[in-house]
């Protein structure tokens, strides 16, 4: 099924007219209806461009059929410019299989491998997507962190400016994923006076100027959310994620094109649930607590659509 019969876009054209437009598109990670209306919805409120993550455990957990169909049924239009992306493939073979269920674009994570196998990996799955309208992203160094079983690590590596132009020209790549300081989970940083490496990325930019760049792990973790949960039954501690104004500054000032977040939304809908179910302990239809949480991720993706990333009224 080609990703057009959904109404769906490719990212390359959305990622182009970022880099051009001074503004980032965000990924946000789906997992379920809820979550693939509260981005939809945030799109269509803000008239951004966006993109819906899936990674390849989400997709398990909700099936490629019942994925599918929700997409189908959002009914969207070709021109809300929203894509539908497979996050940190983990093979050829995964990739592939994305295409041909009819997502528009997929990364295909080799980092953690020799260079010259991900450039091959890379190519192989840049030329099967091409062919079909849709477009890859493969990454260059690695985060460490942990989301999910999909993005686990425990040591990271700054990516190699003198390593990029070779690998964007052999491998094919769409857009590249780069690591400057960022990693996964709601545990990105020691103190709040971690930087991100800006320097390491102008270098970056100055050997590929054409290429938008990918930031993997730039959830922010909201302490207002972090809180909440605490308040109603929770546990997290010590989180803190990357500073909004650092992602700002990527997002508008540099070649940064798409900004993937994950852990702010898992927060929010957290928050949310244990919220209504510790202030109405009688109430038990599940539907109330997940509507709560639709809006809470919704109202997330807003604010970082229209404070962060600069992406509204972009399409």
């Amino acid at each position: 099924m080609q990703y057009r019969n959904f109404g769906l876009c490719s990212t390359g054209d959305m990622l182009k007219s970022a880099l051009r437009g001074g503004f980032a598109v965000p990924a946000f990670n789906a997992y379920n209806m809820e979550t693939i209306q509260s981005i939809i919805s945030s799109a269509r409120l803000t008239h951004s461009p966006v993109i819906i993550a899936i990674s390849e455990s989400a997709l398990k957990y909700m099936g490629d059929d019942m994925l599918m169909g929700m997409i189908s049924g959002a009914e969207i239009k070709p021109d809300e410019r929203i894509a539908l992306h497979l996050d940190h493939g983990s093979s050829v073979e995964s990739c592939m299989h994305a295409l041909d269920s009819g997502f528009s674009s997929v990364m295909l994570d080799f980092s953690k491998y020799d260079i010259d196998e991900n450039i091959v990996a890379t190519n192989t799955v840049a030329r099967y997507a091409h062919a079909r309208g849709a477009c890859v992203e493969s990454e260059l160094g690695t985060l460490s962190g942990i989301e999910d079983e999909n993005t686990f690590g425990t040591e990271s590596a700054y990516t190699d400016p003198d390593a990029v132009y070779e690998f964007v020209k052999q491998s094919g790549t769409d857009s590249l994923a780069i690591a400057i300081g960022t990693s996964h989970g709601a545990y990105k940083r020691k103190s709040e006076n971690e930087k991100l490496r800006f320097d390491i990325l102008e270098k970056i930019q100055e050997k590929i100027p054409y290429t938008p760049l990918v930031l993997h792990g730039a959830s922010s973790v909201p302490e207002h959310l972090v809180n909440e949960i605490n308040e109603y039954g929770g546990n997290i501690q010590n989180a803190i994620g990357i500073d909004t104004a650092q992602l700002h500054f990527a997002a508008t000032k540099t070649n940064i094109c798409k900004i993937n977040i994950d852990s702010d939304l898992r927060l929010a809908t957290t928050a949310a649930i244990r919220r209504d179910m510790a202030l109405a302990p009688e109430k038990f239809n599940p539907r109330k607590y997940l509507d709560s949480a639709r809006n809470a991720v919704r109202d997330t993706c807003i604010f970082l659509i229209r404070e962060v990333f600069n992406s509204a009224n972009k399409l």
